[in-house]
């Protein structure tokens, strides 16, 4: 189902089928005789009070026999996260009750109780989060969409035309279009070309290839993808949107296009999921296409690291030690534990490339991050705390929460190995997470505030949130968005 929304000047009230009206707590709509159906106010009223029940959000009932209408009740101070769960609601009730063409009018959603000059876009943004499916592949396909008219009785605002919801909602949409498509279809050559093509929206992308790969020395990456048959890319995109030189924020995020376990072979159950295993990295592409189409006021740079984790007679063998970009050394005890060999080039070569002002990597990373957290938070592991406070804040704005997990020298001792700077795993179990995180923190090597989220809980849904409807969530496009803007634009 897909959601249709129009911005109009006046309306032809006869065409209405279904009117939305937005009423305060007690179901009262202020500046009601100032709608164009004013002169029937009273009769609604009477309708409304008959309809009333403090326990539902929505109500709806006929006007006449062409025409009905909605009622949304909206508490007073609702916050911007309250209204967009608000329309991701709205859209339950209207798909439930088929309600499939809504007109709004201007006067009674512009001038709202709760005084939010954003009330409208928070409220549609919410729709249109929860109304995402992904059936691209499905032969039949319901024809059922939702046609939303927004009407105004005067111009049309500039805010409308400009609107930063729609990018914010295109780059969502991005990734969890990314995060949706099987591993057959994308897997990395294909998903380098995808993220080449956003060139056209003013990025500046490179792809490094195999080869180029290999003469840079980034053995950790390449050592993951070798037994596939599909290439292995590291790709950067450069968003530059002030022209002076300052330093970029860095967003690092891990692409393994599918997950075997490589010959530390997963079971089958587990298997079936890691299509998603590139989540990290549909993240930063679709936070990247964001701050490219709404012209974001910083300078930005995402890098990902895409490979397929596969079994071959080529296939990396636990055991083998391979150099990393940085120069250390690592013994590949458990070639499950993949992620972090990715980050572990990718975050050196963000570092010393680009000098950012901040480095944010994410991933799927651990099972254990879903052990301790559930699907309720992501896991934030830091060597900043200024960076980890702004990040827990906009995340809490966005309802993609993050919670802050420990990192400490003494957890180093359980990474180090006999034969070889350092080993993939922890020798002695337990601490999963924070083993992974101690990892990757060995790969930053300027102190360059650092963050890492482990949002292996958090990518894909298979019941559903408040703002997801199952599947692919697109998780961290939203907190990263609002980061950027609470503190960096």
């Amino acid at each position: 189902m897909s959601i249709k929304i129009s911005y109009k000047k006046g309306i032809q009230e006869n065409l209405v089928k279904n009117y939305v009206l937005f009423a305060n707590e007690d179901f009262k709509i202020n500046g009601l005789n100032k709608l164009l159906l004013g002169k029937q106010s009273s009769q609604i009223n009477k309708i409304i009070k008959s309809n009333y029940s403090k326990k539902k959000e929505f109500i709806f009932f006929n006007h006449n026999s062409d025409q009905k209408i909605v009622l949304v009740k909206i508490k007073n101070n609702q916050t911007s996260t309250e209204n967009e769960k608000k329309g991701a609601n709205f859209y339950n009730f209207v798909k439930s009750n088929i309600l499939k063409n809504l007109t709004f009018f201007d006067v009674n959603i512009f001038e709202t109780q709760n005084k939010n000059k954003n009330f409208i876009d928070e409220f549609l943004h919410g729709i249109q989060i929860k109304s995402y499916e992904f059936n691209k592949y499905k032969t039949k396909r319901e024809n059922s969409d939702i046609n939303i008219n927004i009407c105004f009785r005067k111009k049309i605002p500039n805010k409308v035309k400009n609107n930063r919801f729609n990018s914010l909602l295109e780059g969502t949409n991005f990734t969890k279009d990314l995060v949706s498509e099987p591993g057959n279809i994308l897997h990395p050559d294909e998903y380098s070309k995808r993220i080449l093509k956003l060139k056209k929206i003013g990025l500046k992308i490179k792809a490094y290839n195999k080869n180029e790969l290999k003469k840079m020395g980034m053995g950790a990456l390449l050592g993951v993808g070798q037994g596939s048959v599909r290439g292995s890319y590291l790709v950067t995109m450069e968003w530059n949107g002030i022209k002076t030189k300052t330093k970029p924020l860095a967003f690092v995020g891990k692409g393994v296009c599918f997950d075997t376990g490589g010959y530390s072979l997963k079971p089958a159950r587990f298997m079936e999921d890691m299509t998603y295993d590139m989540a990290g990295s549909a993240a930063v592409v679709g936070l990247m296409k964001t701050l490219a189409l709404r012209k974001a006021k910083i300078n930005a740079v995402g890098v990902v690291g895409l490979v397929e984790n596969m079994v071959s007679g080529n296939a990396q063998r636990p055991g083998d030690i391979v150099k990393s970009y940085s120069g250390k050394t690592i013994e590949v005890l458990n070639t499950d534990a993949e992620g972090r060999l990715v980050l572990a080039d990718a975050l050196t070569f963000t570092e010393k490339k680009y000098k950012p002002k901040f480095i944010i990597d994410l991933a799927t990373l651990t099972g254990a991050i879903i052990v301790s957290l559930g699907s309720e938070y992501g896991g934030l592991f830091s060597n900043d705390d200024k960076l980890s406070k702004q990040l827990i804040q906009a995340g809490e704005k966005v309802d993609e929460k993050l919670w802050r997990m420990p990192l400490h020298k003494n957890f180093d001792k359980l990474m180090d190995s006999k034969n070889a700077d350092m080993q993939n795993i922890n020798y002695v179990g337990g601490a999963g997470s924070t083993t992974a995180a101690q990892f990757l923190q060995r790969f930053i090597l300027n102190k360059t505030p650092w963050a890492h989220l482990d949002i292996a809980g958090m990518a894909f849904s298979k019941y559903g949130g408040a703002l997801n409807s199952g599947g692919a969530t697109g998780f961290g496009v939203r907190l990263l968005n609002k980061l950027i803007e609470d503190s960096y634009e």
